[in-house]
């Protein structure tokens, strides 16, 4: 044997001894593995089968498709999120690195809007929406954890009980008052809708828990733990607010533009108040505020 199998041989003993498995028997497994095959790792045939659809019309797979890459894509970004978050004490270089991934994703994200608004008969779309009634978009719960995650609670409180919100708020005061429960409730009588109470009675807990992790550990947090000197690098900044910006404005505004083109002035699927609650002039979601001006701040989201 040549000293590098020899070395190999000896790394794989040490790793397998640190657990108290005898190597032995997992290199005898490997007499019996099949070797692995591309679709095997990537679970070509399952991933392929998860689209079913509800009716006959054949640009409902296209709505299906794009909103389960859209999920792909939000587990990417909060794969990315968390290895910054729980880094104890990131470099600027791995801060802006993983930053720069998080971007590219939501650019990715933004560009895609084509796929759906230029990729469905309208004609189609208007028969095969009724049949997801009361499901919505609203209901994605990846997208409220990156929420949670890249910014403090308050900038996602709606802007009409900020005042009366802080850091030592409760977690479930501080839920009923997150700015996307508004869409979600009956303007009347304050009620909330099967929509916002079925997404509730899945997400709740799960949220309560991931808003208490992340309160002190989400990306502007991390960002204010970096050098003094590094928080006023203009690159760095630009990537931030580049992130905000794409997140907050760039794609609410592609999907809000999209939902135009389909539904015009209807009710989404779901009953919430999507004009309102999708435009980003209305409920003000910024996530860094403290990079904008008073100016950028005071028209956010407008004239679009």
């Amino acid at each position: 044997m040549t000293n590098k199998f020899e070395n190999i041989v000896q790394e794989i003993d040490e790793k397998y001894k640190a657990i108290n498995q005898k190597t032995e028997a997992h290199l005898e497994g490997l007499l019996w593995a099949k070797p692995i095959t591309y679709w095997d790792y990537i679970q070509t045939d399952a991933l392929l089968n998860l689209q079913v659809q509800r009716t006959t019309l054949p640009d409902e797979n296209v709505f299906i498709m794009y909103h389960q890459v859209n999920e792909i894509l939000f587990k990417m970004i909060l794969w990315e999120i968390n290895q910054l978050s729980h880094t104890e004490k990131p470099t600027t270089t791995f801060f802006t690195e993983r930053l720069m991934r998080i971007s590219r994703y939501f650019d990715m994200l933004t560009t895609s809007f084509d796929i759906m608004g230029d990729g469905m008969e309208v004609e189609q779309y208007m028969k095969f929406r009724h049949t997801l009634t009361p499901a919505s978009g609203f209901q994605s719960a990846q997208y409220r954890m990156i929420e949670f995650s890249s910014t403090d609670l308050i900038n996602l409180i709606d802007y009409r009980f900020r005042a009366t919100i802080d850091r030592n708020t409760p977690y479930t005061h501080a839920f009923e008052h997150l700015y996307w429960q508004a869409a979600g409730k009956d303007h009347t009588t304050g009620e909330k809708s099967y929509l916002l109470l079925e997404f509730e009675r899945k997400y709740k807990d799960e949220f309560l828990r991931y808003m208490e992790e992340y309160n002190t550990i989400n990306l502007w947090r991390k960002f204010k733990q970096l050098p003094e000197e590094d928080q006023k690098n203009t690159e760095l900044i630009a990537a931030m607010r580049h992130y905000d910006k794409t997140v907050n404005i760039t794609w609410v505004m592609g999907h809000l533009n999209a939902a135009r083109k389909y539904i015009g002035d209807g009710d989404a699927t779901g009953g919430s108040d999507w004009k309102k609650y999708m435009h980003p002039k209305h409920q003000r979601r910024i996530f860094f505020p403290e990079l904008w001006t008073d100016e950028e701040l005071k028209t956010w989201g407008e004239n679009l």
